[in-house]
């Protein structure tokens, strides 16, 4: 896992940027309902996204929390409201916003039940009529159809932590209901070989990966050997979901 701490500075120059960040926002505010006032934003990172939403519909007050300090400070000056938070145990009250949003964010949940955690709390703090919307499948977005998407085949792991049945299960025993989708794309995110191994070898791919023992390191040394190990391959697509609270 990175530290985000650390991460924070270099965050948005290494992920798409403005570009990646205004694609997501368009997409989450598409599936927000036009009468959400409220919205918190969980696992906001640097609040490039979070901002945009905001900017993108002036009336909706918006909200980020993050349990990195690094992340919350660098939101914090982008959108004011920001909460250094476990997003597992909110500092809010039930039934306080009209949308909770998690873009990037249960891909990276690690241990048995978090990704359950997290969907739990975001059902619990939303008021009736609310909407919960997440990025789901975030890793199968990447190196669809290419020769990455190849060599990963044979150590893909077929339960991700934020598979959309996964997610959507959890959703529907909080007394959430599907209710729509949307994709975007990841606008100078398509990674190389080269990139792809490294990442590999920090550990980046936990949720997509089986990589027991020195498969990892095996693994590195496959993606390296493609040919033009420095081109990165196409961009990804991402997936939201969105689940609005019954009733």
């Amino acid at each position: 896992m990175l530290d985000y701490d650390e991460e924070a500075a270099r965050y948005d120059r290494t992920r798409g940027g403005e570009p990646r960040a205004e694609a997501a926002a368009s997409a989450v505010l598409g599936l927000l309902p036009p009468t959400a006032r409220t919205l918190l934003d969980i696992g906001c990172g640097t609040g490039l996204v979070t901002q945009r939403i905001a900017h993108g519909r002036p009336a909706l007050r918006v909200f980020g929390a993050d349990a990195s300090y690094g992340m919350a400070r660098l939101a914090r000056q982008r959108i004011g409201s920001v909460t250094l938070a476990d997003v597992r145990q909110l500092p809010l009250p039930a039934a306080a916003v009209d949308a909770v949003s998690a873009v990037w964010l249960l891909h990276l949940l690690r241990g048995d039940g978090a990704v359950r955690e997290v969907v739990t709390e975001a059902a619990r703090v939303l008021r009736p009529g609310g909407v919960f919307v997440a990025t789901v499948d975030k890793d199968a977005g990447h190196d669809v159809g290419s020769d990455i998407d190849a060599v990963l085949a044979p150590y893909r792991s077929s339960r991700p932590a934020d598979a959309a049945d996964l997610v959507t299960g959890y959703a529907t025993t909080c007394g959430l209901e599907p209710a729509d989708g949307a994709g975007f794309a990841g606008h100078g995110q398509g990674r190389s070989p080269l990139r792809t191994a490294r990442a590999v070898l920090r550990g980046d791919y936990a949720s997509r990966l089986a990589l027991p023992g020195t498969a990892a390191t095996r693994l590195a040394a496959e993606l390296t050997a493609l040919p033009d190990p420095d081109r990165a391959r196409a961009d990804p697509a991402y997936r939201l979901l969105a689940f609005r609270v019954r009733g």
